[in-house]
């Protein structure tokens, strides 16, 4: 670390990421996701993740191990999630930060499950403003 940041790296998802994806996807509550309601298969899993579903994607590393993942949609839509060991580090504003330098535009969304309160907070945290709510009827 140098001057309170911590050093993060972020290094494009390959086939070989699926294991550490699929464990860090079991860590997300279903309930403040968005993204997803059950817990793929894991052959399911893979499907998705060869998909390239995302324009970017990275595994983010700090103190040399996986800890996270975060990416970049067509729309500009950044995701991200650390392992639960590694929150409150400063790893998850580390990585959007690199992301955002990486890959400038100039506007980035975030979507989030209005019942996610710490992701609400964290973007907020990264002067994210809150454009709109949007409404779903599943039939």
């Amino acid at each position: 670390m140098k001057n309170n940041v911590i050093s993060v790296k972020l290094k494009s998802v390959k086939k070989s990421d699926c294991e550490f994806l699929y464990d860090l996807l079991k860590e997300r509550d279903p309930r403040a996701n968005i993204s997803h309601k059950k817990m793929p298969s894991f052959t399911q899993h893979v499907k998705f993740v060869m998909s390239k579903p995302y324009s970017k994607w990275y595994i983010i590393e700090a103190f040399q191990n996986p800890v996270g993942s975060v990416y970049l949609t067509k729309d500009n839509e950044i995701g991200i999630f650390v392992k639960k060991d590694f929150h409150s580090k400063g790893i998850a504003s580390a990585a959007i930060n690199l992301l955002m330098e990486k890959h400038p535009r100039s506007r980035y969304l975030a979507n989030i499950n209005p019942k996610n309160k710490k992701s609400i907070q964290f973007f907020k945290n990264q002067k994210f403003n809150l454009i709109q709510h949007t409404y779903e009827l599943e039939k």
